[in-house]
């Protein structure tokens, strides 16, 4: 049995047949609201924190669907494998492979920085931005790195 109008007077539950009062149901006062991301002022913090949310989704997808591809053209044989190879080192795939390559490194740093702050440590204002700034910038420098050495870049 549904009733409308639940918490007026005379009102009785229709399960134990006892009176509800006007406070057993939740009241419609006004809650407050969550602020938006416009009135906050960005930090690096911030931005860290979305490019990690993004990076392990770009990993996830992109990742798994390039893993993929590489296994099935593996098992497929050596015609297979020759047009993955062409696609892999061709503009494209190069710009996807040093994309994958940055997300796997500022996803490792952001984790090693949240696991860190998990610790209890780095929570200064200062020294949590400058963490923060480290792990987009390490991302970056790792990168460059490995990608200098895999093309064959020595010094």
């Amino acid at each position: 049995m549904v009733k409308t109008r639940l918490g007026a007077l005379a009102e009785t539950c229709a399960v134990h047949g006892r009176a509800l009062s006007g406070g057993t149901m939740a009241s419609p006062k006004s809650r407050p609201l969550s602020p938006h991301l416009t009135i906050w002022r960005w930090g690096p913090h911030m931005v860290v924190s979305i490019l990690h949310r993004a990076t392990g989704t770009a990993l996830s997808v992109a990742g798994l669907a390039l893993l993929t591809w590489w296994l099935m053209a593996l098992a497929q044989g050596p015609e297979a494998y020759a047009i993955f190879d062409k696609a892999a080192r061709g503009p494209v795939g190069l710009i996807v492979l040093v994309g994958l390559t940055w997300s796997f490194f500022q996803h490792l740093l952001s984790g090693i920085r949240h696991l860190v702050t998990d610790t209890g440590a780095a929570f200064e204002i200062r020294v949590n931005k400058t963490s923060a700034i480290l792990t987009i910038v390490g991302s970056i420098l790792l990168t460059i790195v490995l990608w200098a050495w895999l093309m064959g870049v020595r010094p």
